[in-house]
């Protein structure tokens, strides 16, 4: 079988694992995401140990708007849902619906990234800078991090379409959906423990 095949039906069920280069892509990314999570470990670390160093700064709890978090994280939570109907898209071999989906996932995923700044400048209207204190540093280096994941992750969805448009679904662009698809969950997972640590703990105290 061709790998530049750009018939649906002519490939495998799992075609991102139909090649040798296919699997050690796969294999190499989860490896790639446990460095991912050795470094967000660090960083989860960090801000645990200097969250309470506020300084003059306003506190989590005057800081933190549980709702309009949840609905960052409804909308981040969903647009996991939609990946992984993508790639059940790709199994079946149907390049339009894994497409539309992709689509729909970064949709949702500027969604997140717009409700994120507008929680920035919200914060920094309040005092809560860069600078203001430990504990704003370690907030923002953390939760600015993931968002920078958020937005390299929007834009690498984004070119996976447009390669789809251009090559097809072939057993050359479906590892890179793929592993594009667990950076997705793996960045959809930091935010639950964000979520979590940050956001919960900061109003609990």
């Amino acid at each position: 079988m061709s790998e530049l095949s750009h018939v649906d039906g002519q490939l495998p069920h799992e075609p991102e694992k139909a090649t040798l280069e296919g699997r050690n892509k796969v294999l190499g990314f989860w490896l790639f995401l446990g460095g991912e999570v050795v470094l967000f470990g660090t960083l989860f670390s960090v801000y645990l140990a200097l969250r309470d160093q506020i300084l003059d700064g306003p506190t989590p709890q005057e800081l933190f708007s549980l709702p309009l978090v949840a609905i960052a994280t409804l909308i981040l939570l969903t647009s996991s849902l939609t990946s992984v109907f993508a790639i059940q898209a790709m199994h079946r071999n149907n390049r339009t619906a894994l497409i539309n989906w992709l689509i729909v996932t970064v949709i949702l995923g500027f969604g997140f990234l717009g409700l994120e700044i507008y929680e920035f400048m919200h914060y920094a209207h309040m005092g809560h800078e860069f600078s203001t204190s430990a504990f704003s540093t370690s907030f923002y280096t953390l939760v600015g991090f993931h968002g920078a994941h958020v937005a390299f992750g929007v834009l690498w969805i984004s070119l996976l379409i447009a390669q789809l448009f251009k090559k097809g679904l072939t057993v050359v662009t479906a590892p890179k959906v793929y592993v594009a698809g667990l950076y997705w969950h793996f960045v959809d997972v930091v935010w639950v423990f964000i979520f979590s640590v940050v956001y919960l703990m900061g109003k609990v105290g």
